[in-house]
């Protein structure tokens, strides 16, 4: 049997997910960020799933997801209500895991050429 490297060319997938750090491609990401198949938003100022308020949904609309993965580090931790609000108000879906959860079903929804958005949380250095 021969085995090939499928290397998903026509969007951006996540490589590896570490506990302090995301390779989105071939680019290690240190810091909290917004992820679609088109495009990232390095430096989403959040640190903690703690912070998330309805002043973060916007930036993630901006990116018009169907559906939003939250990754919030190491551990799933279910940010506050008016978070989830209001991106479920816009109709838009969204699923809270770890980043490493959160990396392995973008990668598969990205595949399928759906419109997800991944957003991940990163510790503060």
């Amino acid at each position: 049997m021969d085995l090939s490297l499928d290397h998903p060319g026509s969007y951006l997938f996540v490589r590896r997910v570490g506990p302090r750090s995301i390779v989105v491609v071939d680019r290690e990401l240190t810091a909290s960020f917004l992820l679609s198949p088109e495009r990232a938003v390095e430096n989403w100022p959040v640190t903690a799933s703690s912070e998330l308020d309805a002043g973060h949904v916007d930036a993630i609309l901006a990116l018009n997801p169907e559906v939003v993965l939250l990754g919030t580090g190491e551990r799933q931790v279910f940010p506050a209500p008016a978070f989830l609000a209001g991106l479920l108000r816009k109709g838009v879906g969204v699923e809270v895991m770890d980043n490493a959860a959160a990396a392995r079903t973008y990668d598969l929804l990205a595949g399928e050429n759906r419109r997800v958005v991944a957003a991940f949380i990163l510790p503060a250095p």
